[in-house]
């Protein structure tokens, strides 16, 4: 690999380590390569705002199924 190719991944590890770091401060639970993933998916036009509404109602719907009784299965 290239010198210049090593520092944008040291550079792209960086940022991440800063934004998990914000992440952490904020208790949004997403560990690092949720993050990327993210940043990724806004870099290639995902809007911030709907991805943000996306996680949570995932969230929400996986809260609530972890908290349902579970099903019983007919004899």
């Amino acid at each position: 690999m290239s010198p210049q190719s090593d520092d944008k991944r040291q550079a792209a590890r960086e940022v991440i380590d800063i934004l998990h770091e914000i992440s952490t401060l904020l208790n949004t639970n997403l560990d690092r390569t949720e993050l990327s993933l993210c940043v990724s998916l806004i870099e290639n036009g995902v809007n911030p705002d709907a991805l943000a509404t996306v996680i949570k109602d995932l969230r929400r719907e996986g809260e609530a199924t972890s908290r349902a009784p579970p099903h019983e299965s007919p004899e």
